[in-house]
């Protein structure tokens, strides 16, 4: 893996690390606030490998529509939803109800 990679991946994860629970980001909004706003992908990139640290709560990153498109990465069939309806968000056909509620920007809570 490129270091500079590395690297990204572990911003990444420092900014997710921070999502606080029954709130969510999406992977644009994580890649906007590191300075690479056309980086979503890579962010996604970031989340899948996020699966096997726990202290990164990856469930909390979705698409910028709200979406769990990053759910056939946790282990189980519906793991990722099960997570964010624990903290309270409620789902339908696999997108986040109320995304604008629940949405966390790094950029505004951040600074």
């Amino acid at each position: 893996m490129n270091p500079d990679n590395k690297n990204f991946f572990q911003k990444v994860y420092e900014v997710a690390r921070l999502i606080p629970e029954g709130r969510v980001t999406s992977y644009g909004a994580i890649a906007r606030y590191l300075g690479a706003a056309r980086s979503a992908r890579m962010v996604g990139w970031a989340m899948n490998g996020a699966g096997s640290m726990p202290d990164v709560p990856a469930h909390r990153v979705v698409n910028k529509i709200g979406l769990l498109t990053g759910k056939h990465h946790f282990d189980g069939t519906n793991l990722m939803q099960q997570l964010l309806e624990n903290e309270g968000i409620t789902i339908k056909e696999n997108q986040i109800i109320d995304f604008e509620k629940h949405f966390w920007d790094p950029f505004k809570e951040l600074g």
